[in-house]
């Protein structure tokens, strides 16, 4: 069963025929609209387009038939997909209505699990390409990496050297770190900037559909039909599999000749398709782990990772927190007064001791969620008050120190006090990148007595790195 409800709309003028197609529609959640002719199917498609049309060639006693209402669709509504259906339809008849922008052709009688298959893949597939055209829409506002950090800096640096070679590039890192925006960026720095960036995300098709979306398919061998899969449609550019980890392992083969020979065949075709790709992919999971668990071909992450970058979460860069906070601010601000808001120095602490396990996209979601929750005509700074309770709260949860408060309760105000600065110290410190400096000037102390009061509590540091003494606190 569909858990969304797609609108499917039905154009034919045998009723018994609308009848049947809709309640095997229906039984599969799908919702139906009917028309019998052209002018109550175009007056249907103006007033709210389904997600797909099933539209017959040949309509008795309406003003056009089905190749001619394919012709106004394709004026008014160019993504609108269609899908013909005839019983007396021959390959010439298919052609031409492929040509005219059909996504598919069926024959009459057809079974309907070939209905089903046809009209799931056809919505599948252009929501791929919506997909892939917010994201070229999005990449069009990504032209540079947020942040100052030695982290930044090193990953802007290898994103300039390899964006000019035509090496496949392998990113990963954890969810909602940027790999995306990573596979973006290289795409727009290269030399393929002109050409399509095309992304297809490997974990949410099964495997047959999968293959159609990489490689497309023809209904017959001579290539008299065909769906154009995403390896074609990124010729001459740049093609990002996302989450390649999750690629069923009988996809994988087929994809490790493609990388080779650059060429490869439709699914039911017999030709050789030619293309010149360039592969970027991604992944959330240890590629390294599943091929040893026989989970992912070594030969296709050797292919894959001939550049391998790696994407840090954010808790390992917190320094850049203030500069990304501001970047979702003037992204998302509604007007002027949104834009020139700032986060409090409080407030940023707040967000810089958090642990962030959804990284720069909860982050982002964080802003969000302040901008639309802050008083109305507000134009003031963002205060500690305005950042979201349960980050305060999911900070001191994960912290053991918080957790041995009892402890500290049963401590001399020396002992306990001299716990606190340490941890209080090692997070600061930790906040700023380990540069002592920056901290000194946040804290309050000349850097010189920093530098002593760490000595004395048994904390070492040096910039980027930090270690401590053990202090585990004992009972009595």
């Amino acid at each position: 069963m569909n858990t969304i409800q797609h609108e499917v709309l039905i154009v034919d003028d045998e009723a018994d025929i609308r009848f049947s197609v809709a309640r095997i529609l229906e039984d599969e959640g799908y919702v139906v609209t009917e028309a019998s002719d052209s002018t109550s199917a175009l007056s249907l498609i103006n007033k709210k387009p389904p997600k797909a049309i099933l539209l017959d060639i040949w309509l008795e006693n309406s003003p056009l038939n089905g190749l001619e209402i394919l012709d106004l669709i394709r004026e008014t509504h160019k993504s609108l997909p269609v899908i013909m259906i005839s019983g007396h339809g021959n390959i010439e008849t298919a052609v031409t209505a492929i040509n005219k922008g059909a996504q598919d052709f069926i024959e009459k009688p057809f079974t309907s699990d070939r209905l089903l298959l046809v009209i799931k893949r056809t919505i599948e597939t252009m929501q791929l390409r919506i997909e892939n055209q917010e994201l070229r829409l999005k990449a069009t506002n990504i032209d540079r990496l947020v942040g100052s950090s030695n982290y930044i800096s090193s990953l802007r640096q290898i994103i300039n050297k390899v964006s000019p070679t035509n090496s496949r590039v392998l990113v990963t890192g954890p969810a909602g770190s940027g790999k995306t925006a990573v596979a973006t960026l290289i795409h727009k720095n290269s030399n393929r900037l002109e050409g399509p960036l095309v992304s297809i995300n490997c974990a949410i098709l099964r495997p047959d559909s999968l293959e159609i979306s990489l490689f497309g398919q023809e209904l017959s061998s001579d290539g008299g039909l065909e769906e154009i899969g995403t390896f074609e449609q990124a010729d001459n550019g740049t093609l990002i599999l996302d989450e390649v980890g999750d690629m069923p392992i009988e996809t994988q083969g087929k994809i490790v000749r493609a990388l080779q020979e650059q060429t490869f065949q439709r699914v039911g075709g017999a030709k050789q398709i030619g293309v010149d790709v360039r592969v970027i992919a991604t992944s959330s999971k240890s590629l390294t782990e599943l091929v040893k668990a026989g989970h992912f071909r070594e030969d296709l992450f050797y292919r894959l990772s001939v550049v391998p970058v790696e994407v840090s979460g954010l808790m390992d860069h917190r320094e850049d927190i203030p500069d990304l906070a501001e970047y979702f601010v003037n992204e998302m601000a509604s007007g002027s007064t949104d834009k020139m808001l700032k986060f409090s120095e409080a407030a940023i602490a707040m967000l810089q001791a958090y642990d962030w396990p959804g990284n720069v996209r909860e982050l982002r979601n964080v802003v969000e969620r302040i901008l639309i929750m802050k008083p109305g005509g507000y134009e003031k700074g963002i205060e500690l008050d305005m950042i979201p309770l349960e980050l305060n709260a999911k900070s001191r949860d994960n912290d053991d120190k918080y957790m041995e408060k009892n402890i500290l309760m049963g401590l001399p105000l020396r002992e306990a006090r001299e716990i606190f600065e340490k941890e209080y110290l090692i997070s600061q410190i930790s906040r700023f990148g380990g540069n002592i400096s920056r901290t000194a000037s946040f804290i309050g102390m000349e850097r010189s007595a920093l530098h002593r009061k760490l000595k004395v509590l048994g904390i070492q540091s040096d910039v980027g790195s930090l270690s401590t003494e053990s202090n585990n606190v004992q009972q009595d």
